[in-house]
This record gives C-alpha cells, sequence and structure tokens, in this order.
C-alpha cells in the first residue's frame, strides 16, 4: 500500500521539503536495515536516549533512500524530500494509526505485566490454520514497536495480534490509538515497570485503557483489582473471564499437573470440559486459560480447542549459556530484574542437567515493593524450591535482607554491595564444574562478572540461535503427522553448534531420540544429564561395554556386530537391550543387503538378549531432484525389506529412512520415524527460505592500518595491492576453521554493511581484510558467516557443502547460545 508525502504531511501536520507528489510503500526507523526500495522508503528519523536517527541522514540520502520524517533538516536536501514536525515519534505514530483504520478486520490486542508474547506466540500457533494473522515481531511492544507492528498489516490479513507495552503514565493512550483492538486481552499484573506509578491501581488504569475502542475483553477474576477495575471503567463491554468462581465464564476446577504436561478441568456453559497443554508451569497454566477462554468466545469447541493446545510449542527465551571457567557453565540473563523473570531464569537453569552444583548471582530486583522484606523472603522461598546451591547476591538491598537467606534458604551465601566489590575479591578458584547463573538488572553491569567467569577470551565467537533452532525444528515437523516419531542427529559436535547445550534444548523440545556417531560423544552426553534415547550410529566393537554402561543403543549394521554385541549384554546380564539395524538399500555404506535378511531374521528369533528397536536406511540422493527415480527405488525397497524383519519378528518396531531433505521432498515416505539432520541447523536443499540459519560466526578488528599501492600483505607476500589501502587484521585464521581456501580475495566478510574481501593468505590464528571503502574503527564487530554472509554463499567460495563449514569451527571458537524470552 502506497502512501503520499503530501497525504501524510497533512496527517502530521508537516512542513514538505521536495516532492509532494513522492511515494513510499516501505517504512525504517533504523538507518542499519537493508533497504531493498529506498526510493520507495520512508526513513523516521526518531531520537533514542542514545542514538538520534538525524545522524545517519546523509549516508540514507547516499544509499538512495527517498523520503524522510525528520524534525530538523540536514546540511543539503537535494535528492530527497522531506516531512519537517517537531516530533517524529508522534508523527510516525500518527502515520501507523492511518495505516491501521484502512483495515476492518479483528484485532486482538495484549497487554499486562508479563506473558504478552507467550500469548501472542500461543494464539498464533493455535489459530494460524484458520486465520492469516498478522502480528507483532517478537516483543514490539513499545512507543516504537507498536507502530512498527501495526504497519505489518495488509489485506490478505484477517486477523491481527498486537503486543502492547508501557513504563509510564500516558504511554497507552498514544498505543490504544493506534491498534484501536476489537478485542483485549490482559494477562496479568505485576510490579515491572512499577517505579514511575504511585501504586499499582495506577498502573493498571493505565494500562486498561488499551481496551477504549474495544468490543470484548478477556481476563482473569484471580487478580481481584484487575476485575474490579475493569467492570468500574467498562461497564458496557462484553467481559470474558476466567477463575475459579461459578461466576466466571470458563471456571477452572482441577489443575493437574507432570513432569512435561498439565491436564486443566473447568465448566463451560454448564457443561465439563478439559484441555492439556505440555507444559507444567503456572505461568503456562495460566496463560493456556485465558487462550482457552478467549477461543469459545471465537466459536472454537472445547474438542478442538484440546486438539489444538495439546501441540503447543514453548516460545522460546532470551538470554546467553556460555562455557565457563573450571568446566563450569554460564547463563547469562541481564534483561531485567523483577520477580517474575528471575522464576524464567530460575527455571532454565532447572533444565541444565550436566552440573549438580547450581550457583545463583543476584543482584537487587529493581521493582517498586513497599514490602522489601516480603519481596526478599519470596526470593529466598524461590531459591529453596528450585534447590539452588549458592547464592552471591549484590546490592544494598540484598546485604539488608542477608538474614532471610542465610536462615531460610542455605549457608552458601555471600553479598556485596555492589559489582565492583565482587570483583575485587573474585578468586577463579571458587568456581568449579557448577551451573552459575547471573541474573541482575543492567544498572549492575554483570556483563563485568559474566567476563571475568567465561573460559574463553577469544573475541572470535560462534553465536547460536535458539529460537532459530526451535523454528527450524517445528518447520520439519510440520510435514510430518502428529504421531511420527523425530530423531535428531547431533553428532560432530552437533555440527559444529555445541554437544550438550544443543541435545538438552532439544530434549526440552520433545524430540523422541538422539543419534551421534560415536559412543563417546553419547557418553559425554548423558554426563552432562541427558536423558533421551541415543544411538550411536558408527559403534566400534571394543566400545560395546562402555555403551551398555551408559545406556546407549547402537546401530547394528553386519552379522559380525550382531553377534559380538549379543554376547557382550549377555556377559553384562542384559535382556532385550534395544538396538537399531541398519540396511543397505542402495548407498552401499553399512547395512544389511536383502540376500542376508533370513539369516539376520533368524538370529534375532533365536536370541533375547537384543531387541530391534529401529529399522533403517540412509537415501544417497534425496536432495537432488534429477535422481527422484533412485530415492524411489531406495524407498519401495526399504518398504519391502523392512517390512519382511517386521512380520517374522512380530513384535512393534519404529523405521525410519527420511532425513532432513527427505522429509522435506518425500514426506509420505516418513514411516514411524524422521532423522533430522543439517536441517534443523539452518540449511534446507528445498526451501532454504523457510529455515532459518541457527549460527553467526563473529569477530572484531584487532588493528587497522594504511598500506602503500604495490606493498604486500600476509605471508609469501601474496595478498598484492593495486592501490593505496586500509588493511585491517581479524583474530580469526585456518586454526579456528576459517579454510585458506578463502585467501587472497575468494572469501569476503560483512562489515559495518559491506562486504570486505579478505587479502594474502590467511594465516593460523587471524587474517587480514580490505576495509578502504568501509568507515570501520579498531573493535568494530565482523561478520564471518551468519545474516548477511551465509553459510550456503561461504561453502559455494570453497566448492564444498555447509556440513564441512560447520563442523570446520573450531572448538577454540567460544559458543554462546542466545535464547529469548519475555
Amino acid at each position: 500500500m502506497k502512501y503520499s508525502m503530501s497525504e501524510i504531511a497533512a496527517l502530521t501536520g508537516g512542513q514538505i521539503i521536495g516532492q509532494a507528489s513522492a511515494q513510499f510503500s516501505e517504512l525504517m526507523t533504523d538507518s542499519r536495515s537493508l533497504c531493498s526500495l529506498p526510493a520507495e522508503t520512508l526513513f523516521v528519523a526518531l531520537k533514542g536516549p542514545h542514538k538520534d536517527g538525524h545522524a545517519f541522514l546523509n549516508d540514507l540520502i547516499q544509499k538512495k533512500v527517498s523520503n524522510f520524517i525528520v524534525s530538523r533538516l540536514p546540511e543539503s536536501t537535494e535528492g530527497a524530500n522531506f516531512i519537517l514536525v517537531k516530533d517524529t515519534l508522534l508523527a510516525f505514530q500518527q502515520l501507523a494509526a492511518y495505516h491501521r483504520q484502512r483495515f476492518q478486520y479483528p484485532v486482538l490486542a495484549i497487554t499486562g505485566s508479563n506473558g504478552k508474547t507467550v500469548v501472542k506466540e500461543w494464539l498464533y500457533q493455535l489459530l494460524n490454520d484458520r486465520y492469516n494473522i498478522v502480528r507483532s515481531p517478537k516483543s514490539y511492544n513499545s512507543q516504537v514497536g507498536v507502530p512498527l507492528s501495526v504497519w505489518q498489516m495488509n489485506s490478505e490479513s484477517a486477523l491481527g495480534v498486537f503486543e502492547a507495552g508501557i513504563s509510564r503514565p500516558g504511554e497507552m493512550m498514544r498505543l490504544a490509538e493506534i491498534i484501536q483492538p476489537s478485542i483485549g486481552i490482559f494477562t496479568n499484573i505485576g510490579d515491572a515497570h512499577q517505579e514511575n506509578f504511585k501504586d499499582l491501581e495506577s498502573k493498571i488504569k493505565e494500562k486498561i485503557k488499551l481496551f477504549e475502542s474495544a468490543e470484548l475483553i478477556v481476563y482473569s477474576e484471580k487478580q481481584k483489582q484487575v476485575a474490579d477495575l475493569m467492570r468500574k471503567t467498562y461497564p458496557d463491554k462484553k467481559h470474558v473471564t476466567w477463575g475459579y468462581s461459578p461466576s466466571c465464564t470458563l471456571q477452572i476446577t482441577e489443575v493437574v499437573q507432570s513432569d512435561s504436561s498439565t491436564i486443566i478441568r473447568g465448566m463451560v456453559n454448564g457443561e465439563h470440559a478439559s484441555i492439556e497443554i505440555p507444559a507444567s508451569d503456572s505461568a503456562s497454566c495460566d496463560n493456556a486459560c485465558l487462550l482457552w477462554a478467549l477461543l469459545l468466545q471465537l466459536g472454537l469447541n472445547t474438542d478442538d480447542i484440546n486438539q489444538r493446545m495439546s501441540l503447543l510449542q514453548p516460545v522460546a527465551m532470551r538470554l546467553e549459556i556460555i562455557e565457563g571457567i573450571n568446566a563450569c557453565s554460564i547463563i547469562n540473563d541481564g534483561y531485567n530484574s523483577d520477580l517474575s523473570s528471575l522464576v524464567v531464569a530460575l527455571e532454565a537453569m532447572a533444565r541444565q542437567h550436566q552440573h549438580q552444583k547450581q550457583t545463583l548471582i543476584l543482584s537487587d530486583l529493581l521493582q517498586n515493593n513497599p514490602n522489601e522484606a516480603s519481596l526478599y523472603s519470596e526470593v529466598a522461598k524461590l531459591l529453596k524450591n528450585y534447590k539452588v546451591s549458592r547464592l552471591i547476591g549484590i546490592g544494598t538491598a540484598m546485604e539488608r535482607n542477608k538474614d532471610l537467606f542465610v536462615s531460610g534458604f542455605c549457608d552458601q551465601c555471600e553479598f556485596y554491595p555492589n559489582t565492583e566489590a565482587f570483583l575485587r575479591q573474585l578468586s577463579k578458584t571458587n568456581f568449579r564444574n557448577e551451573t552459575i547463573l547471573l541474573k541482575g538488572s543492567r544498572d549492575f553491569t554483570f556483563e563485568l562478572i559474566s567476563d571475568a567467569l567465561q573460559k574463553k577470551t577469544h573475541r572470535t565467537v560462534l553465536k547460536i540461535s535458539m529460537e532459530a533452532l526451535e523454528h527450524n525444528l517445528n518447520y520439519f515437523r510440520s510435514f510430518l503427522k502428529m504421531e511420527t516419531k523425530v530423531m535428531v542427529m547431533v553428532k560432530a559436535f552437533s555440527y559444529g553448534s555445541g554437544s550438550h547445550e544443543i541435545a538438552s534444548f532439544l530434549q526440552q523440545k520433545g524430540v523422541d531420540y538422539l543419534g551421534v556417531a560415536v559412543a563417546d560423544e553419547g557418553v559425554d552426553l548423558r554426563k552432562a544429564g541427558v536423558s533421551l534415547p541415543i544411538i550411536v550410529m558408527n559403534p566400534e566393537m571394543q566400545s560395546f561395554r562402555n555403551m551398555i554402561e551408559y545406556r546407549l543403543e547402537p546401530e547394528i549394521f553386519n552379522e559380525n556386530g550382531l553377534r559380538f554385541f549379543g554376547e557382550t549384554v549377555h556377559e553384562m546380564g542384559f535382556e532385550n537391550y534395544p538396538v537399531h539395524i541398519k540396511l543397505d538399500t542402495g548407498m552401499h555404506r553399512l547395512g544389511f543387503e536383502e540376500p542376508e535378511l533370513e539369516r539376520l531374521i533368524g538370529w534375532l528369533k533365536n536370541n533375547r538378549n537384543i531387541k530391534v528397536s529401529t529399522i533403517f536406511s540412509h537415501l544417497a540422493t534425496s536432495d537432488e531432484m534429477s535422481k527422484d527415480d533412485f530415492t524411489r527405488n531406495q524407498i519401495e525397497k526399504f518398504t519391502r525389506m523392512s517390512q519382511k524383519v517386521m512380520d517374522d519378528l512380530n513384535y512393534p518396531i519404529n523405521r525410519h529412512l527420511l532425513n532432513s531433505a527427505g522429509i522435506e521432498r518425500f514426506s509420505e515416505s516418513q514411516f514411524e520415524m524422521v532423522r533430522l539432520g543439517i536441517g534443523l541447523y539452518g540449511v534446507s536443499a528445498y526451501q532454504q527460505d523457510q529455515v532459518k540459519s541457527i549460527s553467526s560466526l563473529e569477530t572484531k578488528i584487532l588493528q587497522i592500518r594504511d598500506v602503500k599501492q604495490s606493498d604486500t600483505v600476509g605471508y609469501g607476500r601474496r595478498g598484492i595491492l593495486e592501490r593505496d589501502s586500509r588493511i585491517a587484521v581479524i583474530p580469526i585464521g585456518y586454526a579456528d576453521g576459517l579454510s585458506r581456501g578463502l585467501s587472497r580475495g575468494v572469501g569476503r566478510v560483512w562489515v559495518k554493511g559491506q562486504f570486505a574481501p579478505i587479502v594474502g593468505n590467511i594465516c593460523m590464528d587471524m587474517c587480514m581484510i580490505d576495509v578502504t571503502d568501509i568507515d570501520v574503527t579498531e573493535g568494530d564487530e565482523v561478520e564471518i558467516f551468519g545474516e548477511h554472509n551465509s553459510i550456503l554463499h561461504l561453502a559455494e567460495q570453497l566448492s564444498t557443502i555447509p556440513y564441512e563449514v560447520l563442523t570446520s569451527v573450531s572448538q577454540r571458537v567460544k559458543r554462546i547460545y542466545v535464547e529469548e524470552y519475555q
């Protein structure tokens, strides 16, 4: 949808400088964003606490961006069109509200202290098959985030779902005018951002201003103050409530929690009903009840709702998991510090099973609570409930209330007035083989503690997005039936992404099996607390005893291995030990061939020591369309061979044949299980735009120097300069996994929005890049591969496959695991 500059100038009361007839269809507030249609883009120059968008106007004009909303003009206005206003943020919001008015379909607005993003994302999961939904990206719920979200509305959508968050009085009316919701959803009320409100009631009143245009409001009767103010403020609207009282629209009668799921029973229109969700924490239960009540109003029956709820996937969190000193793991969560976010962080720590000891380094909770002792008593109870082994409290409030922790929690407590005092006495020998959760407000600069406790100080890091990992897992699951099991390959250090960190995450997400290459990889996962069934794909006979000791399950691909493993199981006193039978259907690497099946079946029938858990084979060309006939022949052969084994053994056996490309291209042959490998890590042979790259290899510029034309750079004088150049040195080399094949201009890296070629030969620990045409300084970030320089492109440059690039990243490169939460 296009708008003219004159149209927006009239809307905002702004003055036009340039062509009034100029039109735009794209919107940008971040100068770093890539602009595909610069001539049709409007840049809004917003003033933030740290940056002013006006500082980037000249640069954007040079990049051919044509249209701007500004509160002051640049020195030269040539080649661009401007709307000059007093307040660019207000003008931006007015533009978004104007855009919103173009669409008549229902819009849901979500507010509350916590859970907004989870409710939004779950609502999308529940309804995306019924509606084309436009929703807030991530947690875009601020004065800038909401208009950016609403700008996404288009005529193809049928439902809008937007979050709205505030931190001070007077903000919500602006957001309400932008969203103009027809349905309002209130999650809960808590202490987050309480510091700018005189009391809880004033904050509730501000938040519920969002619902002035709504016809229907959904909320919980559990929070009496919220319910009372809702009814008092909006007596003429339709109120849909959930809670434990018979007067609620949805009355909850029983909540039955297990380790991984919850059954919620209730009364709907006088009849008993229930749902089951794949989560067991109280926040998820509350969110599910809220959505249950809403979905009933949208016309779904409880059976349909229950089926949809059972398929809900967790919403990823935002925190970093980093390898620490002395075999420690660090969970770095400095996003905010209040009671609700502490619970989320503690739950994240509880999911890490690789260490028995769990240490929490916690700052003062920056929230307005008149009863400080009561607040920190709640904190002490949480630490006891989550079995935290040691507490290190930082801040004056933590010190004032230390007796609550010492008496009500445990004796392993230390307290410091500030971060600096803790760092002055820090002895790294005090931390060993433990999980360390850093939970502090930004004001406490916990990044200094994180730096001190990290194992590696190498400036080159591999960042792994758990949100992208989960997205890819769900994408491949979308090809499968609900009952089809998923095995995920985590061999070769999870394709270079990490071992127990990835495996633990997959365990949380409900995969059924993990696959490793060798027994040692499986043993490491067991020692890290991973309990899923683990298949060893390339077992060696000398490792069989170790495998049995650690409950690892071998691939069996020949008669010698079958007999030797059976004897080992018998000697160790086991029966019916699970094994996985490999069939050769045409790849001719490993596996039993068809003439060998009779002997295989006879042996299996006569030996009770082992039991076949799965039968599988490998597709050789599932990613090559020109060889689909061969793939179909493999599928037919596998079907025939596996069915013969199953018929003769006469007990249930799972089969798996499809790899990542097979899942996408031959999903009709998914059998009882599939084997997901490279696709999980962001490489698709079928629809690359549907998966997300999970990894970005990043480093920083060490030094910049000017080098004259005809001089040379690097070993062997292979980097001959054809002009006077600026050369930057970055700390990554072939020992880190940057192939020497990318030397001398073959490879390139991404710096400050541009590509910079590699100059000369790549060294063991560093390489040089040409930044002559790029405005860079020492310390600037450099992307080797990631969002801008794709791993697929890098593999093409090296005439190899992405597998090799990923697995080549050295283990000396620090891995940082990034999760997202609200």
